[in-house]
């Protein structure tokens, strides 16, 4: 099921495989589009003048990240004519998106916020929904870049796709402020609107560099994608046009669910699902109300800015990449028992600096604990859906996959502020509840590890 532990020096060398640089440059690509819908465009409307609770309401396009999901059978199924045949199948499909943000970007410069802020929006929509369909195939091409039988290569991959989204999300932050400060200081009036055009260049070069990622010629992708609607036509009893097109739409949708299922079977299934969904429930729940606490404990801004911030970003990329090394040394079943249990003990450190008060060492060591633990986790589940998902709907399975990850976190998350209230405020209490959070999704995990099935079927 995996592969044999090795050594630290040979893990290490994996990063040095090429394919890390390209996954490295895919996930900046899928990083850099929560520059623009995010920071720059919360900052360009703040100065714009608008009122806090419209930047707020803005944040809404956010939404279509968490439904990515209900088209990825589309990106797995549909060819773009003229890119797929010139680019591949995946390239095709970001280089399609990557021109609708582009074109978004010139949009933007040509608008006036106070004037058009509904098409302000709707352009900001357009971006976001481009942006996460977008994530649809440069995970499916990240994991394709891998091997189906290198489990520590995927994992090594899941590490350097969660650093370059960061590198692509930070540094593309850092050129788009120093750009609008830049032009603000030459006394270009509309500054923001210059520098969208400079981010359109950014677009621009990622697209040149996204040449040199290779793209697996599938052979059989679609040969299996066509098995899986014969045989739904089968059921049908007939073959008609009706019958061809209702088993293309139903393979389509389907195909990816009824391939998983039969990939592990009906109970193993339901048991990497129900893991999947609560695994980051706990650390979801401290995630939610860590900065409230921080405030309610008496930290200032400054010292949650610096050490949840700017020290938790360097924190998250170095143990980002050991975490890795690690799941390549001990398999990713190990790491993703080490991750949940380092989650339960580090909401334990926020249990003792509740109880005990304000003491900043006590607050720096709990911050770092955290991102270190958030860092081996996102590598360890990153690489374990990686691994699980049917070559043949990558795509598909992969987003639906992070959905119910995503699903677990936000929506039983949602309800952390009310259960401190029903609380009281006892906030030692609250961390211990999120520290026993994590112990069903390891007890799934325990039940199903020596039956799951990676890899090819």
């Amino acid at each position: 099921m995996e592969e044999k532990k090795q050594n630290w020096i040979d893990s290490l060398l994996v990063y040095k495989d090429i394919r890390m640089v390209r996954i490295l440059l895919l996930g900046a690509i899928s990083g850099f589009p929560w520059v623009l819908i995010a920071s720059s465009l919360s900052l360009w409307l703040k100065e714009e003048g608008l009122s806090r609770s419209t930047i707020g309401w803005a944040g809404l396009i956010f939404g279509v990240y968490a439904f990515n999901y209900l088209w990825a059978p589309i990106i797995d199924r549909i060819q773009i004519p003229f890119l797929t045949k010139k680019l591949g199948h995946r390239r095709g499909w970001i280089v399609l998106m990557q021109v609708i943000i582009l074109l978004s970007l010139v949009a933007w410069s040509l608008i006036n916020p106070t004037q058009n802020l509904a098409l302000l929006i709707t352009v900001g929509l357009i971006i976001a929904i481009a942006s996460a369909t977008q994530d649809i195939t440069v995970d499916a091409l990240r994991i394709e870049q891998i091997n189906e039988n290198e489990g520590k290569s995927m994992a090594a991959g899941a590490a350097m796709a969660v650093v370059g989204w960061w590198t692509g999300y930070k540094l593309g932050g850092v050129i788009a402020l120093f750009t609008a400060e830049f032009f603000e200081n030459m006394g270009i009036a509309d500054y923001w609107q210059a520098t969208f055009l400079v981010l359109g260049v950014v677009i621009i070069l990622m697209n040149i560099g996204l040449m040199f990622v290779h793209e697996p010629i599938e052979s059989d992708r679609q040969k299996k994608q066509k098995e899986t609607d014969k045989m739904i036509e089968g059921k049908l009893g007939s073959s008609n046009f009706i019958t061809n097109f209702i088993a293309y739409i139903t393979g389509t949708i389907g195909g990816p669910i009824i391939s998983f299922f039969k990939k592990n079977g009906f109970n193993i299934a339901i048991g990497i699902l129900g893991f999947v969904f609560l695994f980051k429930i706990g650390e979801a729940f401290l995630g939610r109300m860590s900065i409230v606490f921080y405030k309610e404990i008496g930290f200032s801004k400054g010292q949650i800015a610096i050490y949840s911030k700017t020290l938790g970003w360097i924190t998250t990329v170095v143990f980002t990449l050991l975490g890795g090394i690690f799941a390549m040394r001990s398999g990713t079943i190990k790491t993703m028992f080490v991750a949940g249990g380092f989650m339960a003990a580090t909401n334990l450190l926020f249990a003792a600096l509740a109880w005990t008060g304000k003491s900043e060492l006590l607050f720096a060591v709990a911050v770092i604990a955290d991102d270190i633990s958030a860092a081996f986790a996102t590598v360890a589940f990153v690489a374990f859906i990686s691994l699980l998902v049917d070559r043949t709907y990558t795509a598909t399975q992969y987003a639906l996959l992070a959905s119910i990850g995503t699903a677990g976190r936000t929506t039983l998350a949602s309800s952390s502020g009310a259960l401190v209230d029903w609380l009281n405020g006892d906030w030692g209490t609250f961390f211990i509840l999120t520290t026993v959070m994590v112990i069903p999704s390891l007890i799934c995990l325990w039940i199903i590890k020596d039956k799951i099935k990676f890899g090819a079927k």
